[in-house]
């Protein structure tokens, strides 16, 4: 298999303007593709993309021009626009391409592998990063590491090809990322962080200094957490109270006036990612029959300020 030389990201939120800056920076334009439709990329083109102040010249591709399958593609869209992302891009997938998807939860590496096979996809897990989106302009606010972690893995027993593949091209730019034990347990470990942070913030419409302060916000944000342990013990992952203990001492740490994605999201009307969350724990609690009513309420709740929009 041949070393990585093209980079395509699909999708310019916060991350991914912020990983297309960062690796357009390393790589130059010519190799790094911003992909979107013919209508989206227009829009990149004549409107533009701020990067922490800055008009950031990235390479704005029309996917459907594109007829060359790319070494490494990168996932950054919402989870609500993951399927429409994959179909837009499923001919720049070819035998050698390595896929990772950057999106909270749990459930967006199983519809890479549904659609494009197992062995090609990278799973990943994005922490450590506080940002906001307002428009077309991204500001990154100062973390450490600059830009936050990039946990990277497969589960057990999956063919490490895609992974060596990866992590060698990250050490040849100077990109730094971790390789945790067990991605799957890391992944459910960021899921229960996002299904009480997230959901709370957006259903007491608060930022972080309400969470971090005795009251109901913060009681929901943490029951939501227990919630999610009890689920993923049921499905064999290893959860325990103190994994909200320490993301909790996690939330309690960062900038009180920072808000999650979610809760920025549902200011500026946008679809939330509610189904990734509360939807997921709601899916798997149906299937072992177990009772989350803390998340039932939560969905609920969502679902209600989207219907005002």
């Amino acid at each position: 298999m041949n070393d990585i030389k093209t980079v395509g990201i699909v999708g310019l939120g916060a991350l991914g303007t912020m990983y297309a800056a960062l690796l357009t920076k390393a790589l130059g334009k010519e190799r790094v593709l911003v992909l979107a439709d013919s209508a989206r990329t227009r829009r990149y083109r004549e409107e533009g993309v701020w990067y922490n102040g800055e008009r950031c010249d990235l390479n704005y591709t029309d996917a459907t021009a594109v007829t060359a399958p790319v070494d490494f593609l990168m996932f950054t869209v919402k989870y609500t626009g993951l399927a429409d992302a994959i179909e837009t891009c499923r001919h720049l997938v070819g035998p050698d391409t390595t896929l990772i998807s950057i999106l909270n939860g749990i459930s967006s590496e199983e519809m890479l592998i549904d659609a494009f096979g197992a062995d090609k996809v990278v799973w990943c897990v994005v922490g450590k990063v506080a940002a906001q989106k307002e428009g077309n302009h991204v500001t990154m606010f100062p973390v450490v590491p600059p830009a936050g972690e990039m946990d990277l893995g497969v589960p057990a027993g999956q063919d490490t090809t895609h992974l060596r593949r990866l992590t060698a091209f990250f050490d040849s730019i100077g990109f730094r990322y971790l390789l945790p034990e067990d991605i799957r347990l890391k992944m459910w470990s960021k899921l229960l962080c996002n299904v009480g942070c997230n959901q709370a913030a957006t259903v007491y419409q608060c930022n972080y200094s309400v969470l971090q302060s005795p009251g109901p916000a913060r009681d929901t944000m943490i029951a939501a957490m227990r919630e999610v342990v009890t689920i993923a013990n049921a499905e064999g992952i290893s959860l325990s109270e103190g994994d909200v203990e320490e993301w909790t001492a996690v939330i309690d740490g960062v900038t009180p006036t920072n808000e999650p994605s979610m809760r920025q999201d549902g200011k500026a009307h946008r679809k939330s990612e509610v189904e990734l969350f509360s939807g997921t724990v709601r899916r798997i609690a149906a299937k072992h029959h177990i009772p989350v009513p803390v998340n039932e309420w939560l969905y609920q709740q969502v679902q209600e300020l989207e219907r005002s929009y």
